[in-house]
């Protein structure tokens, strides 16, 4: 069999059988991708191609070794992710320049064009199940089988990190056990003869790999857009880009380069971060996206182990479902000293189950769970009665106002405005700029004009925000702060009836963040907009001796505004229920 349209593919197939079977356990974000592949299976449109991924496995176990110079035999999930990679293609037509043969000029010509259904696969994947060897496999047969490849990277957050995809293949190019790489690497070392057919065919040089027959080059990149300008490589595999304070879409930057290519591939493969509202958030919060079917990407490949619950980690049955190479890659000893290691050490907890489980925590206890940021469906509460809370700043925090409209069975809708100065936008960093520009486009964030904001004009765009959309503000909250002009003014066009001073600090806030997190962890939030969604995942909760909690942020850039506008119109809905009976 080559190209069928029917199959199922071999080991995507024999991974299925196991997980029906109840031998493969499997957390519910696999579930999503195996309906994915299930739905490729059923498209008359998309063929799979037993040949191709026979020749890469063929490759890597005639050919590639380990550090250690023995031979490399690929796991299951290798080839499981590898065949979606390979496995999976499509046709186009295209419209072909042809010179004739006989006489000048030429004539276009209708050809069907045979190409690559995944240009990108994400791997989410504890520590220990061999990631980098893996991204090795890839670029090694880019670099050798693949005679159109001319420009390959990887990249890493440290270039010690990156350099573990490329030592595998130097030891296979040192060692050269298989045929092909015994052919490549004959002859004279680069520079030692200036006869090139003389010379050894593949090598590793100061610049990276190099396939002096194909002239392709597989180099080391640092982590950074900075270092990428320019660069269009046609195989990328990126390696931790979930770990660390990650603040660029180096995955976004990398794509630009090839994205006119014909059959272009990133590899982009992590662990779990330990850092919240990165740009690495944004982008699981798309793969999520993708596995819901919220909308169609077949050209994505998405592989994201972890638990289903933090239950789990005391069930080593479970164990599997994060980590699918337990057992051979990484033993479960290793994994039960771990995790007795984070009941009795909670500074190690949230790493611990960040990289081992994938359950997406940080050092810092943040308030709200990565689930309970994020957003609703798209919904309106025009000319509905509501809530406001006030949260104002003149510098460079958002100035906020959170509306919170109570709904059947303790639920509440929310949407939220906020200012800030042209000065602050300008000022801001590239990547904060980017998702700032995002929430302008949502309409969640306004900018005026000037260096810091004229509260009046301020006050004038609410009303009419207010007045457009029909709110019915019947009592406000607001923090003293900052807002003795606004309340004023409202009170003068308003009156004083429904509207609540709430003091900042533990012994205030404790309660109503309480009641706020329990409605959150029920998703009876109900928020549709990305700033809210920014917001609710930056804060995090000081404790003070008595267990008091009070709402804080761990950086300075972190804005939480808008959580706090919306704590101040749930306790000002509090004190003034009766308004909404």
């Amino acid at each position: 069999m080559t190209l069928s349209n029917t199959a199922v593919p071999k080991y995507y197939g024999e991974f299925r059988d196991k997980v029906l079977k109840g031998i493969i356990p499997v957390c519910e974000t696999i579930s999503m991708e195996m309906n994915r592949i299930d739905a490729l299976i059923a498209n008359p449109n998309i063929y799979y191609d037993d040949e191709a991924i026979a020749g890469y496995v063929n490759f890597c176990e005639n050919e590639l070794t380990l550090t250690d110079g023995s031979p490399l035999h690929l796991m299951d999930t290798f080839k499981l992710w590898a065949e979606q990679v390979y496995g999976w293609w499509y046709f186009i037509d295209r419209s072909v320049y042809v010179p004739y043969s006989d006489r000048p000029g030429g004539h276009y010509v209708k050809k069907r064009i045979k190409k690559r259904l995944t240009n990108k696969q994400y791997l989410i994947v504890p520590r220990g199940n061999a990631k980098s060897i893996y991204d090795e496999t890839i670029q090694a047969y880019h670099l050798v089988i693949d005679p159109e490849t001319t420009n390959q990277i990887t990249m890493a957050p440290t270039m010690h990190q990156a350099e573990e995809v490329l030592n595998p293949l130097r030891t296979a190019i040192t060692r050269a056990n298989g045929p092909l790489f015994k052919f490549l690497t004959m002859g004279t070392p680069v520079g030692g003869t200036r006869d090139k057919t003389m010379q050894t065919k593949l090598a590793s040089t100061k610049k990276g790999i190099e396939n002096f027959v194909t002239g392709s080059l597989l180099e080391i990149r640092p982590m950074s857009i900075d270092k990428l300008q320019g660069a269009r490589p046609k195989i990328s595999t990126i390696d931790e880009w979930l770990s660390g304070d990650t603040r660029e879409d180096v995955i976004g930057a990398v794509e630009q380069g090839p994205s006119k290519l014909d059959d272009y591939l990133i590899i982009a493969s992590s662990s779990e971060g330990t850092v919240r509202n990165g740009v690495g958030d944004s982008i699981k919060m798309e793969l999520m996206s993708i596995l819901k079917g919220d909308y169609v990407d077949p050209h994505t490949s998405i592989w994201y182990y972890k638990l289903d619950s933090i239950d789990e980690v005391n069930n080593p049955d479970m164990w599997e479902k994060a980590c699918p190479n337990i057992g051979k890659t990484v033993t479960y000893e290793t994994y039960q000293r771990d995790v007795e290691r984070a009941e009795k050490n909670p500074t190690a907890r949230n790493d611990i189950l960040a990289k081992r489980f994938d359950i997406p925590l940080e050092g810092y206890t943040y308030f709200f769970t990565y689930e309970e940021t994020l957003p609703h469906r798209k919904r309106d509460f025009w000319s509905m009665p509501c809530a406001m809370g006030c949260d104002l700043s003149q510098g460079d925090d958002f100035c906020s106002f959170t509306f919170l409209f109570p709904l059947p069975g303790e639920t509440f809708g929310i949407k939220t405005l906020n200012y800030i100065s042209d000065y602050t936008l300008t000022h801001l960093p590239m990547a904060i700029r980017s998702k700032y520009e995002d929430f302008l486009k949502e309409g969640s964030l306004r900018v005026m004009d000037g260096t810091v904001l004229d509260m009046d004009a301020v006050y004038d765009d609410l009303d009419k925000f207010i007045v457009d959309n029909e709110y019915d503000v019947r009592c406000i909250g607001y923090d003293p702060y900052n807002a003795k002009e606004f309340v004023n003014r409202w009170t003068q066009d308003n009156g004083e009836f429904g509207v609540v001073k709430v003091i900042q600090g533990a012994k205030t806030e404790s309660v109503p963040l309480g009641e706020l997190k329990k409605l959150a962890e029920d998703r009876r939030l109900i928020f549709d907009e990305e700033l809210m969604s920014y917001t609710l995942g930056n804060c995090i909760v000081l404790e003070d001796t008595n267990g008091n909690r009070k709402l804080y942020k761990r950086r300075r850039e972190d804005k939480i505004d808008a959580v706090a506008a919306m704590m101040d119109a749930f306790v000002s809905f509090k004190l003034n229920r009766d308004a909404f009976e």
